[in-house]
């Protein structure tokens, strides 16, 4: 009993789950299962994630989707989310944008940025729901204004273009820097680029650099393109580095 009660403070314990994980996946899996079979609800949800991700437990995207349904209709909103997330990409089910629209907006509804975010995506491209553009502005400035960085980065390309809003161009470049300072390698590479444009260029640079480390095939593809057109002396070293980091990812990606 001490034990078992130990492990359920440990699942509990965000930042002693972290380095469970990192350091014993399976230890941290084995409390994780414990709590969540106690009914424990973050640990419900987080079931639903290592397997889903087969961290420290063997891959089991039908499993997730279950225990992620089980902590959703117990009010996790993150629980909730993830179920639109495979809903939306097919983990676990079949692919289905009109539910996965659904459990974001839940998840929207109960102030969870991500799925704020979420839904926003779908609405400002018309999958699974009818295309909301001042809609899904909305859903991503709300999600900025909490802390949510891709969220930060969105927010700034439509006031960057004007659309569906009044054009705001520095407030723009101050949604791309804190989005950036978040971590998003989108809002890295938005404002390193808007610092190369005012002649900032070490700090552009350095931004740029980052957003390589980050970006994933998708990015780094259109980033390549975008940065080939970039009339700077000097880039070329860069280029190639996007260029060389995006034919590893691509390899390396399970066929």
């Amino acid at each position: 009993m001490a034990d078992f009660r130990l492990r359920r403070e440990e699942v509990l314990d965000g930042e002693r789950l972290k380095a469970m994980l990192d350091e014993s996946p399976a230890r941290a899996a084995q409390a994780i299962l414990l709590a969540a079979g106690e009914g424990v609800l973050d640990a419900q949800a987080l079931l639903g994630q290592i397997l889903l991700d087969g961290q420290g437990i063997a891959r089991d995207p039908l499993l997730a989707l279950r225990w992620f349904d089980i902590a959703a209709r117990r009010g996790h909103p993150m629980a909730r989310n993830m179920l639109g997330r495979c809903h939306e990409h097919g983990w676990g089910c079949v692919a289905d944008a009109r539910v996965a629209a659904r459990h974001y907006r839940l998840a929207a509804e109960a102030g969870l940025d991500w799925g704020m975010y979420n839904y926003a995506n779908l609405l400002a491209t018309g999958r699974g729901v009818a295309e909301d553009q001042a809609q899904a502005l909305s859903l991503y400035r709300r999600a900025a204004e909490s802390g949510h960085a891709k969220s930060m980065n969105l927010l700034g390309r439509y006031l960057e273009d004007g659309r569906y809003c009044p054009a705001d161009p520095v407030t723009a470049v101050e949604w791309y820097r804190r989005s950036a300072e978040g971590g998003d390698f989108r809002g890295q590479f938005s404002y390193g680029c808007v610092l190369l444009a005012e002649a900032r260029i070490e700090e552009g640079l350095s931004w740029l650099r980052q957003a390589l480390e980050a970006g994933n095939p998708n990015f780094l593809r259109v980033a390549t393109d975008t940065l080939r057109h970039v009339r700077l002396p000097g880039l070329e070293p860069l280029v190639a580095a996007y260029q060389a980091r995006t034919a590893v990812l691509e390899t390396s990606v399970p066929s």
